[in-house]
């Protein structure tokens, strides 16, 4: 029976513990944005564009005979997303072609890709089913100083330009009147994007990961309103299913990946029951006049989003 002191001092289980940590608190920030976009499918599109990545990564490394073999399979899936979001965003604004239409081409030439490059490398595509789902045994020294890294970079981001971000995703056209730099918050959110899938890979699984970025997301939008504290209750739900959905497999045997975004549909379910239960309560005890929940979250949300618009439209020089 693993104790809790085991579960402290061995690396084979603290790492990935810091790791979990790391991205319950960077995929909701990035998913928040993404919410607000409508983009809640980008997340999946870079995941399968990260397994092409990984597979060259693989690759690069037979060639050059690095040991261990996918030695450069987590910095080619960074490589893969962050060129992966820089081409979607190119995709949309030069051609006739939509999102939708993008991220499905990402899809299967994403998995295409990777089964392919990695037979090329020598592998089989048993080899991704750790970076397709996650896994606790793959967690390296070196997988935890990448995470640090790019979870810093997201929530600097994320955290530090919250205002510009939430005025652009918030209305874009209105935003782009105003002088706000639309075309590079974009580039910004699809990169971060990119940054928390390459961060998430090794735990939850590049087919997980938009999951969480988007149901915390969801799920707290059932219990807060507005765009900050949606946010910060999406972070905490997220952290709180990562750690509970990782100790979990640490006991049973199952796929971390499965397990933590199982975690936060459970919570996404009770918080819609508690959202309906009180608003049953509040619509029976309120004039008909009033706006109903529904509405007075729309209203409540636009007056933030205008307020964030006013207080970044000072910053004329930037430009898009």
């Amino acid at each position: 029976m693993i104790s809790p002191l085991d579960i402290l001092t061995s690396d084979l289980l603290r790492y990935p513990l810091i790791i979990a940590v790391l991205i319950g608190l960077t995929a909701p920030v990035v998913g928040t944005y993404l919410v607000q976009k409508r983009l809640s499918l980008l997340g999946d599109g870079l995941g399968h564009v990260a397994l092409t990545g990984v597979a060259v990564g693989w690759l690069v490394g037979a060639w050059t005979t690095a040991t261990p073999a996918d030695l450069l399979a987590i910095p080619g899936a960074l490589a893969a997303s962050v060129i992966g979001a820089l081409a979607i965003e190119y995709v949309r604004e030069v051609s006739h072609t939509s999102r939708d239409v993008a991220l499905a081409i990402m899809f299967y030439g994403g998995i295409a890709g990777g089964v392919v490059i990695i037979q090329l490398a020598g592998g089989t595509s048993q080899n991704l089913m750790g970076y397709l789902f996650g896994s606790l045994s793959t967690v390296t020294a070196p997988d935890l100083l990448i995470a640090l890294v790019l979870a810093v970079v997201v929530l600097v981001i994320g955290i530090g330009l919250s205002s510009l971000l939430a005025a652009v995703t918030g209305d874009e056209e209105f935003a782009r009147a105003s002088g706000l730099p639309v075309r590079t918050v974009n580039i910004l959110i699809a990169v971060m994007a990119a940054l928390t899938v390459t961060l998430s890979m090794r735990i939850v699984g590049a087919l997980m990961v938009s999951a969480l970025m988007i149901v915390p997301v969801a799920a707290a939008q059932q219990l807060v309103v507005g765009f900050t504290r949606t946010m910060r209750t999406a972070m905490v739900i997220a952290v709180v299913c990562a750690l509970g959905g990782l100790l979990i497999t640490v006991y049973v045997d199952l796929p971390p990946g499965g397990v933590i975004v199982l975690a936060t549909i459970a919570v996404y379910i009770v918080a819609l029951l508690v959202r309906t239960v009180l608003g049953t309560r509040s619509r029976t005890g309120t004039a008909p006049t009033e706006p109903d929940a529904e509405t007075r979250t729309r209203q409540e949300r636009s007056a933030e989003t205008a307020h964030e618009v006013a207080a970044a439209r000072p910053h004329t020089g930037w430009q898009r």
